[in-house]
């Protein structure tokens, strides 16, 4: 779980520290303190000057420091906080509060979304880029979930054995795994590489004659899985009702459990995480939230191609967060659905990596027959 209680090193909102932490005098042989660079004309005697030791060489002030407590306050009614982790924190009220709105996880979730994806969750009084932050109105704290680097999906093997079994069945599940995640998370799939294919030739029309050569396009159409290009364009009004009877139809059969975990990320997707889009409007962000998951269909194909070019410049500019949800510390309410919010993103991206996982276990029993296709289909993006 280090990946997602990792939190980024924020810039210090705090006033600069009073006094300086330098080394504390020693003392004589009277055991007085003796300040370096203080002379005294009488002989030094037990009561000549106070002793320092015990006198704190630092101050600092915080700002919005007693939201943090009143948060840690309100997580330690809810059970999350403990004596253990404000001792594993040193105190650190802020360490403390990321810390116990992760402790809910458990370990064995914890360690999951480590292995696939990237995370990192952060308790703020401002959100925006650095530099140019969005303040939020009195009394309010923020909680974001940002990724760092995405997981990445080999699903062409699965869709596929789902054909084999029923002409239609694979592409069904394709859609309604995507179409579950678009309203979570962004992820990068053939949509976004037709697109970055688009601007492509794009810029080779509007640039001159000569450099027309200099230009190389994915061709992405042509990569796609053929039940995938069939389906591109629907021109069945009621597709989405036919593909869940289909999906309905084979829940039980040899591929059932992937279908049943995709029915948990449905109904996951569509509980209300209700993030607080206002502010990320305002935040003078650059990019969207970076992907979460990259979906490809083959090794090293024209989706993967795509990315990496594009994953060049991802890191340029500032994305929102994945997740962001903008509560009061001082009203339980709003504290209890900023925990929901953060624990069905959690819940969703589990039920994502356990379907990957699954899938790469079953790809890897069938090593060495017709159905090796090389790489598994989970590495780090």
């Amino acid at each position: 779980m280090q990946r997602i209680l990792r939190s980024r090193a924020r810039r210090r909102r705090g006033n600069p520290a009073v006094c300086g932490s330098g080394e504390l005098p020693a003392t004589d042989a009277a055991g007085t303190a003796s300040p370096a660079g203080l002379v005294t004309l009488a002989p030094a005697f037990g009561q000549a000057l106070p002793s320092l030791a015990d006198v704190r060489a630092e101050y600092s002030h915080e700002v919005n420091v007693e939201l943090v407590y009143e948060l840690c306050a309100a997580l330690v009614g809810e059970g999350l906080g403990t004596a253990e982790i404000w001792k594993k924190c040193g105190g650190n009220a802020l360490a403390f509060a990321q810390h116990a709105m992760m402790s809910g996880i458990g370990a064995g979730r914890g360690d999951l979304i480590q292995r696939n994806v990237e995370y990192h969750l952060e308790v703020s009084d401002q959100l925006g880029r650095a530099g140019n932050d969005t303040e939020l109105e009195s009394g309010q704290l923020v909680v974001t979930i940002e990724c760092g680097g995405s997981g990445y999906f080999r699903i062409g093997p699965a869709i596929d054995a789902l054909e084999a079994e029923a002409e239609g069945l694979g592409a069904a599940f394709y859609w309604a795994l995507t179409l579950s995640l678009y309203r979570v998370m962004r992820i990068y799939n053939h949509d976004d590489a037709l697109m970055y294919e688009e601007r492509m030739r794009e810029y080779a029309e509007q640039d001159d004659e000569e450099n027309s050569g200099q230009y190389e396009f994915p061709e992405v159409e042509k990569a796609l899985p053929e039940c995938i290009r069939k389906t591109l364009k629907r021109e069945c009004p009621d597709w989405r009702r036919r593909d869940r009877e289909l999906l309905r139809k084979f829940r039980s059969v040899k591929y059932g459990s992937w279908i049943e975990r995709l029915r948990r990320i449905q109904r996951l997707s569509r509980l209300p995480f209700k993030q607080s889009r206002e502010y990320l409007e305002h935040g003078c962000y650059d990019d969207p939230p970076l992907p979460s998951l990259l979906v490809t269909f083959k090794e090293h194909d024209a989706i993967t191609a795509c990315f990496d070019e594009e994953g060049q410049y991802m890191m340029e500019g500032t994305a929102e967060p994945t997740l962001c949800v903008v509560f009061s510390p001082r009203r339980a309410d709003e504290v209890r659905h900023t925990l929901r919010s953060v624990d069905r993103f959690i819940a969703l991206n589990c039920e994502l990596f356990e379907l990957i996982e699954e899938v790469q276990g079953w790809e890897k029993s069938y090593a060495g027959t017709s159905l090796d296709r090389g790489e598994p289909s989970l590495r780090a993006a």
